[in-house]
């Protein structure tokens, strides 16, 4: 098939990217973020995500995703829009609630996913410890930059610092973003890749009665601030 000629904004993402006021939304919905930013810059899209996603799975995903490795020669500039899942309060493993799904027969699954559900929220509110550290999740970015610059040195890379949230399921707490803002912010520092502040963008969408009901998924407000605030970062980089 013929490819486009035009650039490709490449955006491997966790659901916060693609979610809306109402739940999980396509790729080519043309209200979420990134859609709103290609259409700015008249590029094409490629956005790779999931929910739940932490910097760690962004780097398994840019070096295991064929998808990713088809974009890459292609890409005007590279998005990480991934970090807020790392900074929330998860005092249970990370990788109990990933294995919930594959727990046999049924009806046990659902149990155990019951009991994850009631105690998660009221754990939580210890405030720690979180799904990654911080020097983790840097570490991740870091090793994701050096990736990419090898296979194509001067391509546009930007992150983001974590968004907020007034999630129930996480006990309204988010204690750890401000170490991770500032590991972000000293990786930035060294190595110039630009940061775009979700928080700022989305805060008064999230505490106001338009974000999504779950309290951590943003309205239209919220992707349009974000895309306003990616749009003059990619601006100024490219």
């Amino acid at each position: 098939m013929e490819q486009s000629a035009r650039p490709v904004l490449l955006v491997i993402a966790d659901s916060l990217s693609y979610f809306g006021p109402k739940g999980g939304l396509p790729a080519d919905h043309p209200q979420i973020w990134p859609n709103l930013v290609a259409a700015e810059l008249d590029w094409d899209v490629e956005l790779v995500g999931r929910i739940g996603w932490t910097c760690r799975d962004a780097y398994w995903a840019l070096i295991g995703d064929p998808r990713i490795w088809a974009v890459v020669p292609r890409a005007g500039a590279v998005v990480f829009a991934v970090g807020g899942m790392d900074t929330l309060p998860s005092p249970l493993p990370t990788a109990l609630r990933e294995l919930i799904r594959y727990v046999r027969p049924p009806v046990l699954r659902r149990g155990v996913r019951a009991t994850y559900n009631w105690l998660q929220p009221k754990l939580a509110r210890l405030g720690r410890p979180v799904a990654l550290p911080p020097k983790v999740s840097v570490d991740y970015l870091e090793q994701s930059r050096e990736a990419l610059a090898q296979l194509r040195p001067g391509l546009p890379v930007v992150a983001v610092l974590p968004s907020v949230h007034n999630c129930a399921a996480y006990g309204r707490v988010h204690s750890g973003r401000e170490r991770a803002v500032k590991a972000l912010r000293e990786w930035s520092g060294r190595t110039s890749v630009p940061l775009v502040d979700l928080g700022e963008a989305v805060r008064d969408n999230i505490f106001s009665g338009d974000a999504n009901p779950d309290g951590i998924h943003w309205g239209w407000a919220g992707h349009s601030a974000v895309a306003n605030a990616m749009v003059k970062t990619l601006q100024e980089v490219r």
